[in-house]
C-alpha cells in the first residue's frame, strides 16, 4: 500500500461508507443491529455515539481518532482487498481494514462470538 492509498482512507467521510456496510449485512440476512455490535466492540462507540460520528460527516481519520480500539483488535487477520490486515504498516489504514475485515465476517455469516473475538 502506499501513502496516497492510505490518505484516501484517511479522508473518506465514515458516513458515506456505512449504508454500504449495512446493506452488505442485510443483504446476507444480518441485520444493522448486528452491524453496530460489531462496530461497537471495534470501536467503542455505543448506538448514539455512532451516530454522532454518522451526522458529523466524520473522515474515517476523526472516527478512529474518537475511537477506543477494543484491545483484543490485534486478533483480526486475514485477507481484505488482498491485503493481509496484520501485516498493514499504516495505523489507520489497518483499524479501517479491521473494520471492513469484521464486515465481511458478519456477511459471510459467522457466529457473533468468533467476530467478537471471544475465547
Amino acid at each position: 500500500m502506499n501513502s496516497t492509498h492510505d490518505e484516501r482512507i484517511a479522508r473518506m467521510i465514515f458516513a458515506s461508507v456505512y449504508p454500504h456496510y449495512v446493506s452488505k449485512v442485510e443483504k446476507k440476512g444480518r441485520t444493522k443491529e448486528e452491524l453496530d455490535q460489531v462496530i461497537e466492540w471495534l470501536t467503542g462507540f455505543d448506538p448514539q455515539q455512532l451516530q454522532e460520528q454518522i451526522d458529523q460527516k466524520a473522515t474515517f481519520e476523526a472516527f478512529f481518532e474518537h475511537a477506543t480500539l477494543h484491545p483484543n483488535a490485534h486478533l483480526i487477520t486475514g485477507l481484505i482487498c488482498g491485503y493481509r490486515v496484520e501485516e498493514i504498516e499504516n495505523p489507520l489504514t489497518q483499524k479501517a481494514r479491521y473494520l471492513d475485515k469484521l464486515v465481511d465476517e458478519l456477511a459471510k455469516g459467522k457466529k457473533m462470538e468468533k467476530i467478537l473475538r471471544e475465547r
